[in-house]
C-alpha cells in the first residue's frame, strides 16, 4: 500500500520568491537590533528614577499589588509571577535575582524592598533561600518611589502582549541611581556606578536647584565620595573627582581594621568592615590559600565570629614575633580586604547611552522631578476645578431649593428636568447632573455650610498650585523642600570613611619583631608579661601595675629567646617570650598594666604545683640556688639543653617541694632560710657547691621535730635588706591575731650550713608558729592576695623582739631585682 502524502501542495497562483541578502548585512542589522534590546530593556539604568527594566517592574507591580511597607508579607514566589506574567517575559530567575538584590542591605544603600527569610550574604557566600520559601513587600522608603503615580506624573506603555501598562519612568522622590548605584555589562558597554549617602546626594540636589550654575567643586562639598553599604575606608580620592568630572574613575576600597588583644597571648586583627561586595568565606579561603603556599606569615589562625548580634568580625590572630602592622599591609596587597572599584557612570538619557558625571547625573534627575511635580500639580488643579464646579453647582441649587425640587416635580422625565434645570440656573451639563444625583438628605443647612467651606478651600488649593505652575521659583521651592522631608526622614551617618592616603606607611616596619633585649615579669596574682628594654624594673613602677601587683621575680632576656620557670615539683620549664604579652616603655608609662595568667603558658601543671621563679638559661651564670620545706638546698650546674621543654633540676623527696628559687648573680649572694618555728639561718652561697641537675641536693638547714621551711631566698650582702615574719597560730583565720615584724637583715649573724639558725621573732601567748616570712632587698613592698597594695609596719631593730599588730592583710612581698 503506498504512503500518503502529509505535505500540503502550493496554491495555483503561488509564486516562489528567494531573497538574495548579504550575510553580513543580516549579521550586522540583527547585533545592533540584538545590541539595542539588551541596552534600553535589560542591563543599563534610567537616569531619571536609577533602575532597570526589571527593577522599575517588580517595584510598579509590588505597588499595584499593594504590598505597602503597612501591609503583610507575601511570598516572592507571587511577585515574581506577576511580574512576569504581566511585564517581564524574561524568566523568574532574572526577576527573583533583581528582587533579591533590592532587599540586601550590604549590596544597596537604601534598601527597596522588605525582605523576611534568606536573602543571601555578603559576597554571596550564602546563597539566597528559594522565592517560595522568601516573603517580601515594599519598603519603607520604595513608596517614594511610586509616590503619586496614579496623578499623570510620567507616561506608560503598553507591556509586551499590550494588554497591560507599565510606567516608561518612576516618579522617584529621590536620586536612587546616585543612592544606590547601578551595575550591568550590555554589549558593547557597561555600567558600575556606586552607592552614595542619601542625605549628602539631596543637600547636592538642592544646592544645585537654589544654584543652577554650581561647579563640581561646590557639589563635592555636599558629595566628597560614595558611601558603601558596607562601610570600609576608600583610599585616595583623585580617582573619584575625575568620576565626577567626567563620569570614569576609580578608588580603592579598604577593610576597617583593628589590633586587639584577641586571646591573652596574641593580638590579632579584628575585621568590622569589608570592601563592598566582598564576603568573608573569600577572605578566609584567600587567607588559608597564602598560608598554605608560604606567600603569607604571620597568621596563626582565622575565625568567622559574625552574628546577628555584633554584625560582620573577622578575627585574624597573629603568630607572637609579627608585627600586626606588617601583616595587615601584606593582608592589604594579597587578599581582598583591598579591592579597586571602577566607576563608570553609564546611564541611558532620552532612551540614548550616555556617560554622565555628578552635576549632570543630578540635572537629569531634577529635570525628571520638576517635570513629575509640574504634570502632578497640573492633575491636581484640573481636579479641584472639576470639583469646585460641582461644588459652585450645588451651592446654587441650595440658594432656592424650592424651585429645584419644583422644576424637578413637574418635569415629565429627568431629561426634562435636566434641561430645565440648565435653562432656569444657567448650569452646565455636568452640574445639572450632579445635582439630579444628590440625594435629598444631602440638602440641609449644615450641608451648605459645608460646600461653602470646601468651595474656599478648593479655590485656595487652585490658586496655590496656579502659583506653582506659573513660576519657575515656587516649583523650584516645591522640589526642594520635598526633597529635604525625604532626607529627614531616611537620611543616615556616612559609613564609609574616605581618605586622601593610606596614611603613614608600614613599609619600613619589619614583619617580625626583632630579637630587642627586655626583660620578662612575673607578679605576685601568677602574671607573666615582657617590658620593651631589657633595664630591671624598679618595685615603685612595678607596683603601679594592675592591682598594684608585685613582680616578684624578673629576668633579662631578648624578644626571640626562652627563660625556664622554676616550679614547687622541682621542674624547670621552657618559655618563649615572644609569646608574653609586652608592656608599655616602663619610662613613657609608669603606670603600666597587662600580662597574663601563668596557666595561658603553661598547661601541663598540676594542681597543687605552683611557679616559684623566673630563671634565664644562660649556661654561663652562676645557675640557680633552690631551697626546699624539709630543708634541703642545692645550687644547679646551669645545663639547660635546647631540645628539651621540660628539666629536672631536683629530684625531690617524697613529700618535699621547692618553697623558693633564684637565679645567683654573683655566687657571692647570702642563703637565707626561714621556718615555720622563727628560725633564719643565713649563710655564703659558696659553702653549696654546684651539682648536675639529678642531684638531690645536700642539708641547707636543721630542723627541729615537726618544723619545716616557709622562705628560702638569696639577699646581696652588700646592699640594704630587711626581713619580715608574720606570727600566729594553727588554725588562725582573723587577720587581727596576726602580728608582723619588719627587722634590718643585717642585725641575724651568719651561721654554718646545716646548723639551726637564729631566732627571728619572740611568740606571743597565742602564737605558736610564722604563717609567712620573707628576706629580700629594701625597700620591701607588700601585696594582699588579690594585688592591692598593703601597708608594712614600722622596723623593729630588735633580732629576736615579738611582733607588733599588723595594719592589713599581706600575702606576698618584694623588692629590688639582685
Amino acid at each position: 500500500m503506498a504512503r500518503r502524502s502529509t505535505k500540503t501542495p502550493p496554491p495555483e497562483d503561488f509564486e516562489e520568491k528567494i531573497l538574495d541578502i548579504d550575510v553580513v548585512d543580516e549579521m550586522q542589522g540583527s547585533f545592533l537590533e540584538y545590541a539595542y534590546s539588551v541596552i534600553y530593556s535589560r542591563a543599563l539604568p534610567d537616569a531619571r528614577d536609577g533602575m532597570k527594566p526589571v527593577h522599575r517592574r517588580i517595584v510598579y507591580q509590588m505597588n499595584e499589588m499593594g504590598l505597602r511597607p503597612d501591609r503583610g508579607y507575601v511570598k516572592c514566589a507571587r511577585v515574581v509571577g506577576e511580574v512576569m506574567g504581566k511585564l517581564h517575559p524574561h524568566g523568574d530567575a532574572s526577576i527573583y535575582d533583581a528582587l533579591v538584590r533590592m532587599a540586601q542591605p550590604f549590596s544597596m544603600r537604601l534598601p527597596l524592598v522588605d525582605g523576611h527569610g534568606n536573602f543571601g550574604s555578603l559576597g554571596n557566600d550564602d546563597p539566597p533561600a528559594a522565592m517560595r520559601y522568601t516573603e517580601c513587600r515594599m519598603a519603607d522608603a520604595t513608596s517614594l518611589m511610586t509616590e503619586s503615580i496614579d496623578e499623570d506624573t510620567v507616561d506608560f506603555t503598553a507591556n509586551y502582549d499590550g494588554q497591560e501598562q507599565e510606567p516608561v519612568a518612576l516618579p522617584a522622590a529621590y536620586p536612587n541611581l546616585l543612592v544606590n548605584g547601578a551595575s550591568g555589562i550590555a554589549v558593547g558597554m557597561a555600567t558600575n556606578m556606586p552607592p552614595h549617602n542619601l542625605g549628602e546626594v539631596i543637600a547636592a540636589a538642592r544646592h544645585l536647584i537654589r544654584h543652577p550654575h554650581a561647579d563640581l567643586e561646590a557639589l563635592m562639598r555636599f558629595v566628597p565620595g560614595p558611601d558603601l553599604p558596607t562601610g570600609g575606608r576608600i583610599v585616595g580620592l583623585s580617582g573619584i573627582k575625575d568620576a565626577y568630572e567626567n563620569g570614569r574613575g576609580s578608588f580603592k576600597i579598604r577593610a576597617t581594621v583593628a589590633v586587639e588583644n584577641v586571646t591573652a597571648r596574641r593580638k590579632g586583627l579584628v575585621v568590622t568592615e569589608l570592601p563592598f561586595t566582598v564576603g568573608p568565606e573569600k577572605v578566609i579561603a584567600k587567607i588559608k590559600d597564602l598560608v598554605g603556599s608560604k606567600k603569607l606569615q604571620g597568621i596563626a589562625d582565622v575565625k568567622d565570629l559574625t552574628d546577628r548580634a555584633h554584625g560582620l568580625r573577622l578575627v585574624i590572630e597573629i603568630k607572637n614575633g609579627f608585627h600586626p602592622e606588617a601583616v595587615l599591609e601584606q593582608l592589604y596587597k594579597l587578599t581582598p580586604m583591598e579591592e579597586s572599584f571602577g566607576i563608570n557612570n553609564v546611564a541611558l538619557v532620552d532612551g540614548q547611552p550616555l556617560t554622565l558625571g555628578l552635576k549632570e547625573l543630578l540635572e537629569v534627575y531634577l529635570d525628571h522631578r520638576f517635570e513629575v511635580v509640574r504634570r502632578r500639580s497640573e492633575f491636581r488643579r484640573t481636579k479641584r476645578r472639576d470639583r469646585l464646579h460641582l461644588v459652585e453647582g450645588l451651592l446654587v441649587a441650595l440658594i432656592d431649593i424650592d424651585e429645584v425640587i419644583r422644576l424637578i416635580r413637574d418635569s415629565e422625565n429627568s431629561a426634562q428636568a435636566k434641561a430645565r434645570l440648565m435653562e432656569r440656573f444657567s448650569l452646565s451639563e455636568t452640574q445639572t447632573q450632579y445635582i439630579l444625583d444628590t440625594p435629598l438628605r444631602r440638602l440641609t443647612k449644615f450641608d451648605r455650610l459645608e460646600l461653602e467651606s470646601e468651595r474656599d478651600r478648593l479655590m485656595g488649593e487652585i490658586d496655590e498650585l496656579t502659583g506653582i505652575l506659573e513660576s519657575d521659583n515656587e516649583l523650584r521651592k516645591l522640589v526642594s523642600a520635598e526633597l529635604a522631608a525625604v532626607a529627614k526622614k531616611f537620611g543616615t551617618e556616612r559609613r564609609t570613611v574616605l581618605l586622601e592616603s593610606a596614611g603613614t606607611a608600614v613599609a619600613a616596619v619589619p614583619l617580625e619583631v626583632a630579637d630587642d633585649p627586655c626583660r620578662v615579669l612575673l607578679s605576685s596574682t601568677g602574671l607573666l608579661a615582657r617590658t620593651a628594654n631589657g633595664e630591671p624594673l624598679p618595685q615603685d613602677e612595678g607596683g603601679s601595675r594592675a592591682k598594684h601587683d608585685l613582680i616578684v621575680s624578673q629576668v633579662a632576656a631578648t624578644a626571640r629567646a626562652d627563660v625556664g620557670v622554676v616550679t614547687s615539683a622541682g621542674r624547670l620549664l621552657r618559655l618563649s617570650v615572644i609569646d608574653l604579652p609586652q608592656l608599655p616603655d616602663t619610662h613613657a608609662a609608669p603606670n603600666l598594666a597587662g600580662g597574663a595568667p601563668v596557666s595561658e603558658f603553661l598547661s601541663g601543671l598540676e594542681p597543687d604545683e605552683k611557679v616559684v621563679c623566673l630563671t634565664s638559661l644562660d649556661e654561663s651564670s652562676q645557675g640557680l640556688a633552690l631551697g626546699t620545706e624539709q630543708g634541703v638546698v642545692k645550687r644547679v650546674v646551669p645545663d639547660y639543653p635546647a631540645n628539651k621543654e621540660e628539666l629536672e633540676v631536683i629530684t625531690l623527696k617524697d613529700g618535699d617541694r621547692i618553697v623558693g628559687a633564684v637565679e645567683l648573680r654573683t655566687g657571692e649572694e647570702d642563703l637565707v632560710f626561714i621556718t615555720d618555728d622563727a628560725q633564719l639561718l643565713r649563710y655564703p652561697a659558696g659553702q653549696v657547691r654546684p651539682q648536675g641537675r639529678p642531684a638531690g641536693g645536700m642539708a641547707g638547714i636543721k630542723l627541729s621535730q615537726n618544723a619545716k621551711v616557709i622562705h628560702f631566698s638569696a639577699v646581696d650582702p652588700g646592699r640594704d635588706a630587711v626581713v619580715f615574719t608574720v606570727a600566729g597560730s594553727h588554725g588562725t583565720l582573723d587577720d587581727s591575731m596576726l602580728s608582723g615584724k619588719l627587722t634590718p637583715f643585717d642585725q641575724y649573724p651568719r651561721k654554718g650550713r646545716a646548723t639551726g639558725g637564729v631566732r627571728c621573732q619572740r611568740f606571743l601567748k597565742g602564737e605558736d608558729l610564722l604563717v609567712l616570712a620573707w628576706a629580700g632587698g629594701a625597700p620591701a613592698r607588700a601585696a594582699a592576695a588579690n594585688g592591692a597594695p598593703a601597708e608594712l609596719p614600722a622596723t623593729d631593730p630588735r633580732r629576736d623582739g615579738s611582733g607588733a599588730p599588723l595594719p592589713a592583710a599581706v600575702a606576698t612581698l618584694a623588692g629590688p631585682a639582685l
